[in-house]
């Protein structure tokens, strides 16, 4: 537990002001982006996580946070599908996407997976506190110069459709692409092949595919390693 994190039970804070959660593997980023929401947002509690992994074992303890501040680049997950799985996870919270990563495209699929906004990883706190008051009234925020993708709105609807998929589904997708078989999906995940089977059929049909092949390579479009920081 870091100093700023205090011993709060998730009743209490069904309670009290909202609070916020910085998904990050830098400390002194995190620690930076702590005293950014409490100066221009005034949360009374800002806890920290720093892997995918370790803010979804907060969002089970505690109730859902008003925001969420989410670095796509974790130790743990690839690309988008952190960002997929906290909005499962939290379909209540408000996600900004804090990164370095300022291109157009990563931008723009951010915000198609369902991110309430995208703030540049060093923009200065007035930012910070515009892409907030922004999220508050309802809208996007994205940061100045960008452009709305046009670059087809195959990708787009390629997102939505990975987005729409339930936790159960996502997780078999995920099975199936290390290729493995419905049985042993369902020995993983303590269940019967013909729920699996059932399962594969609905996200066969959400993502508009007609074989697992097709879901694997419908999959990968939301990994964007390939423009990710090499983290060796």
């Amino acid at each position: 537990m870091t100093p700023h994190q205090s011993p709060i039970s998730k009743h209490l804070l069904q309670d009290i002001a909202p609070w916020a959660l910085i998904v990050d593997d830098h400390p002194l980023f995190c620690d930076a982006l702590d005293l950014t929401l409490r100066s221009v947002a005034e949360f009374v509690e800002v806890r920290t996580a720093d892997c995918l992994q370790s803010a979804l074992t907060t969002l089970d303890t505690f109730k859902s946070p008003y925001l969420i501040l989410l670095d796509l680049n974790l130790p743990d997950v690839s690309g988008l599908d952190g960002l997929m799985q906290l909005r499962r996870k939290s379909e209540e919270s408000k996600i900004i996407v804090v990164s370095s990563m300022t291109d157009n495209t990563i931008i723009n699929a951010a915000i198609t997976s369902g991110a309430a906004g995208f703030v540049p990883k060093h923009s200065r706190r007035s930012v910070f506190k515009d892409a907030i008051d922004q999220i508050r009234e309802g809208k996007i925020f994205t940061p100045p110069g960008f452009v709305k993708g046009s670059e087809g709105s195959a990708k787009d609807d390629t997102l939505r459709r990975l987005s729409s998929l339930t936790n159960q589904q996502a997780r078999i997708l995920n099975l199936i692409c290390e290729g493995k078989l419905n049985k042993q999906i369902a020995f993983d995940l303590t269940i019967a092949e013909t729920t699996v089977k059932a399962h594969v059929t609905a996200i066969m049909r959400k993502l508009g595919v007609q074989s697992r092949t097709q879901a694997v390579l419908v999959a990968h479009e939301a990994n964007f390693s390939e423009v990710l920081p090499n983290r060796e």
